[in-house]
């Protein structure tokens, strides 16, 4: 049976030592049900509220209030643009937990309530991030919990594999949740102080005829912790229409390092609290409650037509298959070169032929110098055979690789080769009908991965 305001006002007394209480009224703002909650008006003029347990689970959150209001010392509320609750004493109502703290004056706005756009959306977002730039010495000095990113992860992880040996979460969303909780990108954050676990009644709001709806007070530090600056935001989820201008809002007036998965980490956590109340009945066996959250997470697997760990958007195949061929070396010209280039050898070796006269460079012969026509046919036949080479693909030292200003003999520069630049390949070229693309072996490596796994990804899109 739910205490009355005057039974909780008598207790105010006991709690707060010279505390002279001349009325009570019920608590409007953080009216919890799961709490006895009243306003006791004291002699001075001042209003405070008290909140009594109704079971175990309630007076463990008011110890942990307690604790986490005395904790934001005078210091770090100064760094805070709204008011937060002072602890002004610990009593008992009867058998029950009773706690006494200011009361912050200020109206609540239901979370599909909040309108887009400058106002309560961006008042939120500031707000958060200004709880979330506290500093941590907050929370450990009064030893409160703390969690790395990694510790955080593997809760999640846990809850996942508890919730999934119920039988009773799809495989569908099981999945969904395990590739987020691997996807190692979600969860580079720096960990900061947080409520553990905001929501939209967390934050009383005040009219401001200029800037509309702003946030004079925050309530709800029984969380109050080192971890996830996501478990702030998860409720959005229920905030449609304000969700990405408290998002934005957020991550302007954040001092903290970008944190890109945040957004879906904090989808994330939302989807979560589904099984966790699923684990609730389980652990409670109230099969009630197990039948409940059952029914809420099969409709969330129906509704959802996305993914939460990062994926390639189905263009971004395409978008990669053609970067890929960008990255095609171009054909390269044939370097075969069927023009005399008279001017790279040394004109002497044209001296004594007729003007028909192409023994040198073709079949056909004239009528040449007895002294000199021996080694001329000679040097004439090693000519022929450097040109018969280089049009041979398979030859090396294509004639485009001479210098075009050199002046020297054939012979000559032959001579001042060495062994290895002799037999050095010329590029391999793979042609599309054997399943290759030009250019070095390397570059052809490289783009025929690029674009077989473009393709794959492309294609597995594609069937989906």
């Amino acid at each position: 049976m739910a205490r009355s305001p005057f039974t909780l006002a008598a207790a105010v007394t006991a709690a707060v030592p010279g505390a002279d209480v001349v009325g009570a009224r019920a608590l409007s703002a953080d009216g919890d049900a799961r709490f006895d909650s009243a306003v006791a008006t004291l002699a001075d003029g001042r209003e405070v509220a008290i909140r009594a347990s109704s079971d175990d689970d309630t007076a463990a959150e008011l110890a942990r209030e307690s604790l986490a209001l005395r904790a934001l010392t005078p210091g770090a509320r100064a760094m805070l643009r709204f008011a937060a609750p002072e602890h002004l004493g610990d009593g008992r109502v009867g058998d029950a937990r009773a706690l006494v703290t200011t009361l912050v004056p200020g109206f609540q706005i239901d979370a599909a309530e909040i309108p887009a756009g400058a106002g309560a959306a961006v008042a939120i977002g500031k707000a958060i991030a200004g709880v979330h730039a506290l500093p941590v010495s907050v929370v450990r000095g009064a030893g409160l919990a703390e969690r790395t990113p990694e510790q955080a992860r593997d809760e999640v992880r846990t809850l996942i594999d508890r919730a999934a040996s119920t039988g009773r979460v799809s495989a569908r969303l099981t999945v969904r949740w395990r590739e987020a909780v691997d996807a190692d990108e979600l969860w580079r954050f720096e960990s900061a102080v947080t409520l553990g676990g905001a929501h939209a009644e967390s934050f009383l709001f005040a009219d401001d005829d200029e800037r509309g709806p702003r946030v004079v007070g925050v309530i709800g530090w029984h969380a109050l912790s080192i971890g996830d600056p996501a478990v702030d935001l998860a409720w959005l989820t229920l905030a449609a229409d304000a969700r990405s201008d408290v998002l934005d809002a957020y991550a302007s007036a954040t001092l903290r390092a970008p944190d890109p998965g945040l957004g879906t980490r904090a989808r994330l956590l939302a989807e979560l609290e589904l099984a966790r109340w699923l684990l609730h009945g389980h652990d409670t066996r109230r099969s009630d409650i197990v039948d409940d959250a059952a029914t809420l997470l099969d409709a969330l697997a129906d509704g959802i037509h996305d993914d939460l760990a990062p994926r390639h958007h189905p263009g971004a195949g395409v978008d990669e298959a053609m970067s890929a061929l960008d990255r095609v070396p171009e054909r390269a010209p044939n370097p075969i070169d069927t023009s005399m280039q008279t001017d790279t050898y040394d004109a002497a070796a044209f001296a004594g032929l007729t003007a028909d006269d192409t023994s040198a460079f073709g079949p056909r012969g004239g009528q040449r110098d007895p002294e000199s026509s021996a080694p001329e046919a000679s040097e004439a036949s090693d000519e022929h055979a450097a040109v018969e080479a280089a049009s041979d693909h398979e030859a090396t030292g294509p004639i485009a690789d001479l210098d075009p200003n050199a002046t020297a003999e054939l012979g000559e520069l032959r001579d001042e080769l060495t062994g290895d630049e002799r037999q050095t390949p010329r590029p391999r070229t793979l042609l599309p009908s054997e399943g290759g693309i030009a250019g070095e072996e390397t570059d052809v490596a490289e783009a025929q991965r690029a674009a077989r796994a473009a393709f794959q990804r492309w294609t597995s899109a594609s069937s989906e």
